[in-house]
């Protein structure tokens, strides 16, 4: 009777709700974007296209989280400044090809993280937002969640900029990065 109880309240909830599961992160679902003021006056906004990952998620918590982002698959829709981007003036994608994200700690609404950009490594508080574990039209159990936060360019060594006649500079030194992740559960 234990047995069959057991088996009633996970497929009632889902495997991870219990155990823990460890879910791939899905590109087509998955989103890595990022803001940066331009002349002082507004935002450029682009995203990063190449990206691998997984994460675990237990008692409904991400508990684990390792994600790499191809550093050249940034995208800003403009050509010359992506290629701009990927020069040693920013990225220098051609030396450190992967940007890193490895998350510590979740405590309420906060994620505790070390994100590495040009091989330097720096901690980060991200807001957290979980989205739930559910099984999709097509049979296939999946999670998500949200992480959005700041950091500053020049911590990781991304320090070119130019002044402007009228004041300010090109570039804004704060970063916003928005990445909504999307997995599958992994068999």
């Amino acid at each position: 009777m234990k047995k069959l109880f057991a088996a009633f309240v996970v497929a009632v909830l889902g495997t991870s709700v219990l155990f823990g599961a460890t879910f791939k992160v899905d590109p087509v679902h998955t989103n890595v974007i990022f803001k940066v003021k331009h002349m002082m006056i507004s935002n450029v906004t682009g995203k990063f296209e190449k990206f691998d990952g997984s994460f675990e998620v237990k008692d409904n918590k991400v508990t684990a989280l390792q994600g790499v982002i191809e550093a050249a698959s940034l995208n800003t829709d403009k050509k010359e400044r992506d290629e701009h981007l990927r020069s040693a003036d920013f990225f220098d994608v051609a030396k450190y090809p992967k940007i890193t994200f490895v998350l510590e700690n979740v405590v309420g609404d906060k994620a505790y993280g070390k994100l590495t950009i040009k091989d330097v490594t720096k901690n980060v508080v991200l807001d957290y937002e979980f989205g739930g574990v559910l099984k999709d039209p097509w049979g296939q159990t999946r999670s998500g969640m949200t992480l959005e936060g700041k950091i500053n360019r020049k911590d990781f060594g991304l320090k070119w900029n130019k002044v402007l006649e009228t004041g300010g500079v090109l570039v804004g030194d704060t970063v916003k990065m928005e990445v909504s992740i999307e997995g599958t559960l992994e068999k």
